[in-house]
Parts: C-alpha cells; sequence; structure tokens
C-alpha cells in the first residue's frame, strides 16, 4: 500500500467502524501514550529492563498503533502524508548531505 492508499483505509475503516475521528486533542493524547508503549518495549527488549510478567514483546505492534494514529491525525487536519515525507526527505538531504558522512563519530 502506498501512504496515500493507508491514509484512504484509515479514513474508511473510522467512518465505518469508528463512527467518528476523536479529536485533535485527544488523539494527540493518544500518540503520546502509545510512544510511551514503544518506549517501554524498547527499554525492556533493548535497555537494562526486563518484561515483567504478562507483558511481551509486541514491538512491531506498537509502532502500528503509533502508525494509525499519525495517520488519523494526518487526515482530519487535511495533511498528505506522501507530499509532507517527500518534503521532508529532500529537506534533510540538502541539509544533511555531507554531514553524516564526514561525522566521526558514525564511522566504524
Amino acid at each position: 500500500m502506498t501512504i496515500k492508499e493507508v491514509q484512504e483505509a484509515v479514513d474508511r475503516w473510522i467512518r465505518e467502524y469508528g463512527v467518528r475521528y476523536f479529536s485533535e486533542l485527544t488523539n494527540m493524547a493518544v500518540l503520546t501514550e502509545e510512544v510511551g508503549e514503544l518506549a517501554r518495549v524498547i527499554a525492556r527488549k533493548y535497555g537494562d529492563q526486563s518484561f515483567k510478567e504478562g507483558e511481551k514483546d509486541n514491538l512491531g505492534e506498537e509502532m502500528a498503533d503509533i502508525l494509525w494514529v499519525l495517520i488519523c491525525l494526518a487526515n482530519q487536519t487535511g495533511v498528505d502524508l506522501t507530499e509532507e515525507l517527500k518534503k521532508s526527505m529532500e529537506k534533510k538531504t540538502q541539509r544533511d548531505s555531507l554531514r553524516h558522512i564526514h561525522n566521526k563519530k558514525l564511522m566504524a
């Protein structure tokens, strides 16, 4: 699926099953909550913490939850994520085309 197709699929799902979008403020709070859940999994999988009994390594699920809410926010605020991602990549390429290549901290 393209990003545009995903935005359209999420919109169809919301209209068919979700009744309506949550408010932008609610979705921002939900996005923050989902990022926290991803941070918890990463801290346990790659950091010094261990999984508690009953917790699972659901890294992909948490990333997908973040993507879902971000797409909801984009849809309800009229943001075309395909176009914005293209602009972001162009900006980063112009700004950082040599920066990382010459960064001694990144050289093995």
